[in-house]
């Protein structure tokens, strides 16, 4: 498994692209939506395990059925309407407890609507999906993500680490016996989101706790390039350690302050940041 490939793999839904990055590992991407959200199929012998279901556009449940022949359960990484839009569209789906309820009350249009506004998006929207009447319906989790709790796919083992910082019930996955790291929106080569002052030094323990993870070979993010190098985890510890510690922010607007740094940025929203 530790041989990378980069395939792609054709779908008759071109809200999607698919890439076959490791052998038993796809990321499926929105590709057309300025977030370049990303969910990643992960099989075992077993079973296959799908972390996030994405902006809710888009037959998911068939494009995943065409990738595998495994059954398929879903793992939110956390709540945010851009990782969830598709659980209806599956019958077991496991969150942490601290976003349980969050998933449970769906997601009304008002913030679709301003989320597929013509500015964000790169290419056309699918038939049937219109984001002047679109919502989420609630969805009831089947299962609550606990920290360490282990996912065994058959040959292949996925344990649960909670990384609070984004979200409260933010968690990544790792899979230790290949060097894989999905890093979900814990960590990506972008803007990182921090909504309030006080979840800093959270989120710098999240951080933390993913740099010290020892053999990683690949981290995987839900946002923008995939893969990324593994040291950025470091860099993303340090950044949010000097913003602790009273590094000057970069730029502000209105309640929002943001901090660049190489390879990345934090975003921290709250009048009293920075």
């Amino acid at each position: 498994m530790h041989d990378q490939t980069d395939n792609t793999i054709p779908t008759d839904q071109p809200w999607f692209a698919v890439r076959r990055v490791e052998p038993d590992t796809f990321i499926i991407e929105e590709p057309h939506h300025d977030e370049r959200v990303k969910c990643y199929l992960i099989e075992g012998r077993n079973r296959a395990l799908l972390l996030d279901t994405g902006m809710g556009v888009g037959d998911l449940r068939r494009l995943v059925d065409g990738l595998t022949d495994r059954p398929v359960f879903v793992v939110n990484s956390h709540a945010h309407w851009d990782h969830i839009g598709g659980d209806r569209q599956f019958d077991e789906i496991w969150i942490h407890s601290a976003e349980a309820e969050d998933v449970a009350r769906g997601v009304p249009n008002e913030p679709l609507r301003r989320a597929f506004a013509p500015e964000h998006l790169a290419g056309s929207l699918p038939d049937g999906f219109d984001p002047r009447t679109a919502t989420f319906p609630p969805v009831r989790p089947t299962g609550l993500v606990t920290d360490g709790q282990r996912f065994d796919l058959g040959g292949r083992v996925l344990e649960t680490l909670h990384c609070p910082g984004h979200s409260p019930g933010g968690i990544v996955l790792l899979d230790a016996a290949n060097g894989m790291l999905f890093s979900t929106d814990v960590a990506y080569a972008g803007a990182l989101y921090v909504y309030r002052p006080a979840d800093l030094p959270v989120y710098e323990r999240s951080l933390a706790r993913l740099a010290a993870l020892p053999d990683l070979r690949a981290v995987y993010p839900s946002h923008n390039a995939s893969p990324i190098d593994p040291a950025l985890l470091s860099a993303m510890r340090d950044g949010v350690a000097a913003i602790i510690a009273g590094r000057a922010p970069s730029s502000r607007e209105d309640d929002m302050v943001r901090y660049d740094f190489n390879g990345f940025a934090v975003q921290v929203w709250g009048t009293s940041a920075g």
